[in-house]
């Protein structure tokens, strides 16, 4: 058992969390909307969503745990359960009785962690299943190119996991919206804690997955960490699921370096960070330094996959199954009654995004795409344990705290491997529409 209670099978019942204080619900513009538009669900008794999730390949582990969410917010739209955090969400239109009197019911499709395979399984999904929403994925390459796909097709995606800043920036669509937080955040939020635990003058070496999500990591921490005055000795790309890491980490070891950035995620960063450790790259004073390494994006399912490496490692997670507010604790009862363990941040942010489509069909009135879309821009929440946050109408980013965390030195459990270092409050991390630019496209689409 660790301080919060969890074994390997069941967790602690504890006392419901306390709802949230209420908060004015926004009034929407009900004008005429068309009578058809794809999927309209018109008179059956249930709405089809889709979960198009990792079920194979790097960042399995992670779609394993959304689709466990998933699962456990149709229970709770459809008034089953404990309703997690349907009890804490502020403002809220859903009754638990479904979405707008209709049962919730699921497909499910697996995206290989690949662009072309998400793309065609969410197609699929909505030619074949009829789905009125799709969400899911684990890396941002197969996020955009199912954003992408929801725009064409007129199907609102709401984001998985990812943490590209392309999502949000130059790859926007008026159909896509992303609660998770994005690269750029990270390097606000890390470059702060690493000067004061790291010092000013270092130099950083990264190891970089080749593709957005990779690209627009490497630029953040590159971008934040050469700010504080750390040096660049260089940065190399590597392939999604290596699996070898070998041939990249010995240069380092030669290279005058005395940090190692690892822009990897899911089992590459488990694979790279295990294999930099076994080179003795922890154990090396360089520069009169001693060597570090560096995770900007966390989970703790890779925590779980590194064992001991992580110790000491900082990064940033967008959520933590620590966290005592009500709205976390909420959700941390109800996924570990039903699975017997605590969720992972990809989980929370599927598990919210799926109820916050669904808040704003009721709020809209309906399931027609552009009045939920203008339901869910500017919409300003909190009890779903980040904070106040907010979907920005401009991007469809949201907005809220980030956590730095590190690894734990003496972890109580197989689950408490990250302790939360800092919570960076979402003013800190909030950046102006245009430094991203980018175009989000029609509220209707052919």
């Amino acid at each position: 058992m660790n301080r919060n209670g969890f074994s390997r099978r069941t967790l602690l019942k504890g006392s419901a969390a306390a709802a949230a204080g209420l908060m004015a619900v926004p009034m929407i513009n009900r004008g005429a909307w068309a009578q058809e538009f794809r999927n309209n669900p018109g008179n059956a008794a249930n709405v089809v969503f889709g979960f198009n999730v990792p079920q194979t390949g790097a960042y399995a582990d992670e779609g394993a745990d959304e689709l466990r969410a998933y699962q456990l917010a149709v229970k709770h739209l459809n008034g089953e359960g404990d309703g997690g955090m349907l009890n804490t969400m502020a403002p809220k239109s859903l009754k638990g009785n479904g979405v707008l009197g209709k049962k919730v019911t699921f497909v499910t499709g697996d995206t290989q962690t690949k662009s072309d395979a998400a793309r065609a399984s969410a197609k699929r999904m909505i030619e074949k299943d009829g789905v009125i929403m799709f969400t899911g994925g684990s890396s941002s390459g197969t996020a955009i190119a199912q954003q992408s796909l929801a725009q064409e097709m007129g199907v609102i995606f709401m984001c998985g996991l990812t943490h590209s800043n392309d999502t949000t920036g130059k790859d926007r669509r008026r159909y896509g919206f992303r609660h998770f937080f994005n690269a750029y955040m990270s390097g606000l939020a890390l470059a702060p804690v690493l000067q004061e635990e790291y010092g000013k003058d270092r130099k950083a070496y990264h190891l970089t997955a080749d593709y957005t999500w990779g690209w627009t990591q490497e630029e953040s921490i590159k971008n934040a960490t050469e700010a504080l005055g750390w040096e660049t000795t260089a940065t190399v790309r590597t392939p999604l699921g290596a699996g070898d890491f070998s041939q990249y980490i010995t240069p380092v070891l030669n290279s005058g370096a005395d940090v190692l950035i690892l822009n990897h995620y899911g089992k590459d960063m488990v694979n790279s960070l295990t294999q930099a450790v076994a080179f003795g790259l922890r154990d090396k004073q360089v520069n009169g330094k001693q060597f570090e390494v560096v995770v900007p994006l966390y989970s703790r399912l890779m925590a779980q996959g590194a064992g001991d490496n992580v110790k000491g490692i900082l990064g940033t997670t967008n959520w933590h199954w620590s966290l005592t507010d009500a709205g976390s604790q909420a959700f941390v009862k109800s996924f570990g009654q039903e699975y017997g363990f605590p969720p992972s941040q990809a989980a929370q942010t599927c598990y919210v995004q799926a109820l916050l489509y669904a808040n704003a069909c009721e709020q809209a009135g309906t399931f027609y795409p552009p009045e939920v879309i203008k339901a869910l821009e500017g919409f300003e929440f909190d009890g779903m344990g980040n904070g106040p946050t907010l979907y920005r109408a401009e991007d469809h980013q949201c907005f809220k705290d980030v956590l730095v965390v590190r690894g734990k030195e003496n972890p109580t459990s197989q689950f408490d491997l990250l302790e939360v270092v800092k919570i960076v409050p979402r003013d800190k991390v909030t950046y102006p529409v245009d430094t991203f630019p980018g175009s989000l496209g029609p509220y209707n689409v052919s």
